[in-house]
């Protein structure tokens, strides 16, 4: 969520003119409104406290007095009932206003480059070359189904369409990669490894910006008499929220965590060639990187996460490419974003491999979120 000092101090226009690159049109003059709405309910309200304490400490005085109090308590009674009419009016504008901010994606920063979709992304570098073949190159599925390794059938007897069942050398295969990744960096780049819940509070959702925009990209689990629960997108959730509600000493900063974990979505993908066999399913594995730093460091922590990242590509010597995300391709809760895309020779292009987690630069969208500060400073850690 975007500080609303920003948005609500004589900002709303300037963020609005940035929000626009991103192709969001924001609602300044309702905005406007309700913050002057707010302004005149927050005086009414804290004025009528201050009435009916008043007049309450007058009723203790006239008692020991020994005076008629029924005009008092009339008076009191009548006072309390305009502050709760008071009351309801101001929090129905705070949550107006509070969901409109939870709405907003994040400010893309100035080194962001400006683009309607994923057409106008940046290319940053290469690494590798493609392999020339002197034969025919055959896909995952054709190969997996060929061996018997990738059993969409089976999958799809057990759980539906979008799922895999992985069996001998790609199930070991799979697990080797998910350890390697892991060992390198918790040996190599100092993060600490963590095993998190693949089950979550829908405040820790809120926290990193699923919800409430993208509930049904969400697998939602309802319990009688207890909070529903939700299925895990990415261990970026959990991650994340290990700082939420926290007080950080700066000395503690910055915080890396890694972890591996299976990720849920509901909503697979657009239909077309990248969504047949492994490339878009409701259930998949990732090794999810994230470091909670100080704003001034944050743009060094995207580089950092990507170099990680990078590394793993380079010590399996696969060929790949970076994308500076553009404006339009941003994602909602990113400050600054990059994809890395791997070579696919069966298709003879790049796929989306470990993308830079958006987390190191969700300033200050995911810091305010999860209510995540720092001392010794008085201020919220992601306020730019």
């Amino acid at each position: 969520m975007l500080d609303p000092k920003l948005l609500l101090r004589g900002h709303t226009q300037e963020v609005a003119d940035r929000l626009a690159s991103r192709d969001f049109i924001l609602d300044v003059a309702r905005i406007e409104a309700l913050e002057e709405q707010r302004k005149t309910f927050q005086t009414r309200t804290e004025a009528l406290q201050a009435e009916r304490n008043a007049i309450s400490k007058s009723i203790g005085q006239a008692k020991q007095r020994g005076e008629d109090i029924a005009p008092l308590m009339a008076s009191v009674e009548n006072t309390g009932s305009q502050l709760n009419e008071n009351k309801a009016v101001l929090d129905k504008i705070q949550a107006e206003l509070e969901a409109i901010l939870l709405s907003i994606p994040n400010l893309p920063h100035e080194s962001v480059p400006f683009g309607k979709d994923e057409d106008d992304n940046v290319e940053v570098r290469r690494w590798g070359a493609p392999r020339i073949f002197d034969f025919e190159i055959k896909g995952q599925v054709a190969l997996g189904e060929k061996f018997g390794w990738v059993d969409f059938e089976t999958a799809a007897k057990l759980s539906g369409a979008r799922f895999t069942l992985l069996r001998g050398p790609i199930a070991r295969l799979h697990r080797a990669l998910a350890q390697f990744m892991i060992n390198l960096h918790t040996s190599e780049h100092g993060y600490e490894e963590t095993y998190t819940p693949y089950l979550v509070r829908a405040s820790a959702l809120q926290g990193t910006g699923q919800l409430p925009k993208f509930e049904e990209d969400l697998f939602k689990i309802g319990r009688d008499g207890e909070a529903d629960l939700y299925l895990i997108p990415t261990s970026e959730v959990p991650l994340t929220n290990l700082a939420a509600g926290q007080i950080l000493d700066a000395e503690q900063l910055p915080l890396k965590f890694v972890a591996h974990t299976p990720c849920f979505r509901s909503e697979a993908g657009a239909s077309g060639r990248d969504t047949r066999g492994m490339l878009r399913l409701h259930q998949f594995d990732k090794v999810e990187m994230v470091q909670i730093v100080e704003p001034s460091t944050s743009m060094e922590a995207l580089e950092s996460l990507t170099a990680n990242a990078e590394r793993v590509l380079q010590l399996l010597g696969l060929p790949y490419r970076i994308l500076a995300l553009c404006t339009g391709d941003l994602g909602f809760s990113a400050f600054k974003s990059y994809d890395l895309e791997v070579w696919i020779p069966s298709q003879d292009n790049t796929a989306k491999s470990p993308r830079a987690p958006t987390v190191a630069t969700s300033r200050p969208a995911a810091c305010k979120r999860v209510g995540a500060t720092r001392k010794p400073a008085s201020r919220n850690w992601c306020t730019p």
